[in-house]
């Protein structure tokens, strides 16, 4: 099929080259001349593992190009793809949905008749019917739930698809599109748009809900004396809970989690079914972040536990591993503060140096972990990448100048550390992690 991709941030040049891999013939398209550019020459702007291999070898095969023309875009596509972004408003936690807007408005003036414009970006409940309401072409929603590291795999191999469609040519005209990942068993879910639409919201609501809720836990095990990581290990046993996202740390950040709960919840407001719980969600992971500056106030042990002056060592500038996306990353906002209070930070990511350096120029950054942790106080490690794990704590100790670590992932081996002659804290869990097994 010819398909077109609006769009070509992270969602769309994802989208756009994992189509090609299907079989289709995609053009890209994009208001930005630099990143088309950059996409036409087979760079991608931001990391994803395998999808720079993925954009390249689909400009050889003739079956992907990017353009900046709206026009050229209509006349091609039979099916079109908006991915554009939704941030969060300026002035509330609303969505801001002036890009999925000014996308559909362009794409559907230059649209040949029968053309399906296929939603894909985040919304409140109710876009995909204002939108079809307000332009005389077919519309559907088809929410994305990619993982940043995962998403080509998540594109070509999703654990489910979700169809919005109003009529039986829309739900065709998908499934032909997606034909090869329907063929191989992923199983497909026909809805209403306002079903659609939620799916996504009350899916990463759901997952921030979990993630918050381990962490409620580890709030109530620091002032208990239990340990969180047996806590979770032993309600993870039962079927109806499960292990995944049950690891207390440092809260969730990102381009996706936090803002759409926001949204969520603000849009529920507007509609007259609140959902409360969400904001004390967004409350109990902004929490965390204070709790892993406070364990480093704790370790410097300065006078009325002052950082002033204490060199800070901080493992971690992406929001997640296997990513270079720092909005709004937990590892710098914690370093943020802690500069703030007079302490040397420096940091190091194996992946996200340059976009923490032009979002947080003021920051130090060092060129490797070693670099990092030379002469340090305080280590605090806040993104977990398996080169942070996979440190040798007996080692690691001649690096820094005092053996003070905070694992605001839960990921390090706190025995190992701990017998490596560390002062080791995690989150939730008694000072030298002895909680038992």
């Amino acid at each position: 099929m010819r398909l077109t991709v609006i769009g070509t941030g992270y969602l769309g040049a994802t989208h756009a080259a994992c189509m090609a891999e299907l079989g289709h013939e995609v053009i890209g398209v994009d208001v930005d001349a630099d990143k088309i550019a950059a996409l036409g020459a087979g760079r991608v702007p931001f990391h994803e593992p395998g999808l720079g291999e993925l954009l390249r070898r689909h400009l050889d095969s003739g079956r992907l190009r990017f353009t900046t023309s709206y026009e050229e875009a209509g006349a091609f596509g039979e099916v079109h793809f908006v991915c554009v972004g939704t941030p969060q408003s300026r002035r509330s936690d609303a969505a801001d949905l002036r890009y999925v807007d000014a996308a559909f408005a362009a794409i559907a003036r230059h649209a040949e008749p029968g053309a399906l414009l296929v939603g894909k970006s985040t919304v409140p409940v109710g876009t995909a019917r204002r939108l079809a309401d307000a332009h005389p072409v077919d519309v559907a929603w088809n929410p994305e739930f990619l993982r940043e590291g995962f998403a080509v795999q998540d594109t070509l191999r999703p654990d489910r698809l979700v169809f919005g469609v109003e009529s039986a040519r829309a739900e065709e005209l998908l499934r032909e599109v997606y034909a090869p990942v329907l063929g191989a068993g992923t199983p497909l879910v026909t809805a209403d748009f306002p079903t659609a639409e939620l799916v996504k919201t009350a899916a990463n609501a759901f997952l921030a809900t979990k993630i918050s809720f381990i962490n409620a836990m580890a709030e109530v095990c620091e002032v208990a004396g239990g340990d969180v990581s047996v806590l979770a290990e032993a309600i993870g046993h039962d079927d109806r809970i499960g292990p995944k996202f049950l690891r207390a740390g440092v809260g969730f950040g990102g381009g996706c989690l936090p803002k759409d709960i926001r949204a969520f919840a603000h849009r529920a407001e507007e509609l007259g079914a609140p959902l409360a719980f969400l904001r004390e969600v967004d409350a109990i992971n902004m929490r965390r972040r204070e709790r892993v500056v406070e364990l480093a106030r704790e370790l410097c042990g300065g006078p009325g536990r002052s950082v002033m002056g204490a060199r800070i060592a901080v493992l971690g500038a992406a929001f997640k591993p296997d990513s270079d996306d720092i909005r709004d990353s937990p590892a710098l906002n914690v370093a943020a503060r802690l500069q703030l209070d007079g302490a040397d930070v420096t940091v190091y990511d194996p992946e996200a140096m340059d976009n923490a350096r032009k979002a947080f120029p003021l920051l130090g950054y060092a060129l490797s972990a070693r670099e990092a942790l030379h002469r340090a106080d305080v280590v605090l490690h806040l993104t977990e990448w398996a080169e942070f794990r996979a440190l040798d704590p007996a080692q690691v100790r001649h690096w820094v100048s005092r053996p003070r670590i905070v694992d605001g992932r839960g990921a390090l081996d706190p025995a190992a550390w701990a017998a490596s002659g560390w002062d080791f804290r995690g989150l939730g869990r008694p000072p030298g992690g002895e909680g038992k097994r």
